[in-house]
């Protein structure tokens, strides 16, 4: 199995920016998608964007096209998420995930393993 562990999250204002990092550990050979997802005060939990780790094939949910790049260190094992131009609608805990399991790559439920979550505030 594998672990994951976020940080990064923090508060800052609209317009500003934040990187948040996902770390993972154990059966990291097994990832091959690796997703960031939120939820936002009194929502689901939604996907916001996803890599393809073998080919960086990458995919975003339309709220944060152009604002939000999502990359990898491959030597780390860490999956970031680049967030820019930030909005007070992008306050959510976001979350990482791992052990897709096929479907809608932005499905939560398609999803084995997640972090503990990482606040993100937007004032």
């Amino acid at each position: 199995q594998v672990q994951l562990v976020e940080s990064g999250g923090g508060s800052v204002q609209a317009g500003g920016s934040l990187r948040l990092s996902c770390g993972a550990s154990g059966n990291t050979a097994s990832v091959k998608h690796m997703g960031w997802f939120r939820q936002r005060p009194g929502r689901e939990r939604e996907g916001v964007a996803v890599m393809y780790i073998p080919n960086d094939n990458i995919f975003y949910a339309d709220s944060v096209k152009g604002r939000f790049t999502i990359s990898q260190d491959r030597a780390k094992n860490t999956v970031y998420l680049q967030m820019n131009s930030l909005k007070p609608e992008d306050t959510a805990v976001y979350y990482c995930a791992a052990d897709f399991r096929g479907g809608d790559i932005f499905s939560p439920e398609k999803y084995g393993r997640w972090g503990q979550g990482t606040q993100v505030t937007v004032s």
